[in-house]
């Protein structure tokens, strides 16, 4: 993945992210995230949460923390977030910009937390009563995912893992290219980084499974971004992620590329391309208390 889809630094191997690109990615992420998913994942925690108790939030590789802010004022009752990236300077600009109050009124407190995410065990997550990601699964293999879901399990905590890519990209107007470098992205997404295999497109239907064997309760709902003229900036530098991705990893299409990215970036200027880029988003519930239904 590159920064045109993942707000992730907490990866070994893993590119860092530039604070600018996550910013400008925020909006669009929040509109895309699906709502369909809190009404079962606040079912839960309510079911579960004993009084008095100030929650812990788990957000990993939270980036400038865009998936907490999101998520923290939707949600009622006092929170405690532990916000974990590997990046300190990533992490440093978190605290600030997390609300203080949730959807009630409730009291947010906010840490941070330096770590490699792929490694976390039940022990680590043990007291966390949600676990939460935004652009990750699609930058961990298939035994990080399968860690990952064993230790929730181990922990019986709840996972809200948003905004993993699907390989899914709509251009409008359409162009004979779209679909050579549509591949050759989907491509560069599964590509072997540093000796991880990524999961790329594959990543939410491989936890869906990893969660279910583990005796969870999972949803997915579909979280596409859709950029038109109003948001313009972002879909140019997503382009320029995007097509700098698939030349990566078909090197032939350099030779083409230049013409093609000159014409989007008229289009998009002008504000005539229209851009949709498929995600998914997955909530798995442990079974424990029941099942909790959409």
């Amino acid at each position: 993945m590159t920064t045109a889809d993942s707000n992730l630094a907490g990866t070994p191997g893993s590119p860092r992210f530039a604070s600018p690109w996550l910013t400008l990615r925020e909006p669009a992420d929040a509109a895309a995230r699906a709502p369909e998913l809190l009404g079962p994942l606040r079912a839960y925690l309510d079911r579960v949460r004993r009084p008095g108790e100030v929650p812990a939030f788990r957000d990993l590789g939270c980036g400038t923390g865009s998936m907490g802010r999101w998520l923290a004022a939707r949600l009622g009752g006092p929170q405690r977030w532990i916000m974990c990236d590997r990046d300190p300077a990533l992490l440093a600009r978190v605290g600030a910009r997390m609300p203080r109050r949730s959807a009630d009124g409730g009291r947010v407190e906010v840490t941070t937390e330096q770590r490699d995410i792929t490694r976390l065990s039940s022990g680590d997550l043990a007291g966390t009563a949600l676990v939460c990601g935004s652009a990750l699964l699609d930058l961990l293999t298939e035994d990080e995912v399968h860690r990952l879901a064993s230790a929730c399990a181990e922990a019986a905590c709840p996972v809200l893992l948003a905004l993993s890519v699907v390989g899914e990209v709509v251009l409008e107007p359409a162009d004979p290219l779209d679909a050579e470098f549509t591949a050759a992205f989907n491509a560069h997404q599964r590509r072997n980084d540093g000796g991880r295999r990524l999961l790329g497109p594959d990543a939410v239907d491989v936890a869906a499974a990893a969660f279910e064997r583990h005796g969870a309760r999972v949803h997915t709902r579909v979280s596409p971004w859709r950029l038109g003229a109003d948001q313009a900036g972002l879909a140019e530098q997503w382009l320029l992620g995007w097509v700098a991705a698939a030349c990566a990893q078909r090197p032939a299409l350099a030779r083409c590329s230049e013409r093609y990215v000159s014409r989007r970036l008229v289009q998009c200027r002008s504000g005539a391309l229209r851009v949709t880029v498929g995600h998914r988003d997955l909530l798995a519930l442990p079974c424990s208390l029941g099942s909790v239904t959409l």
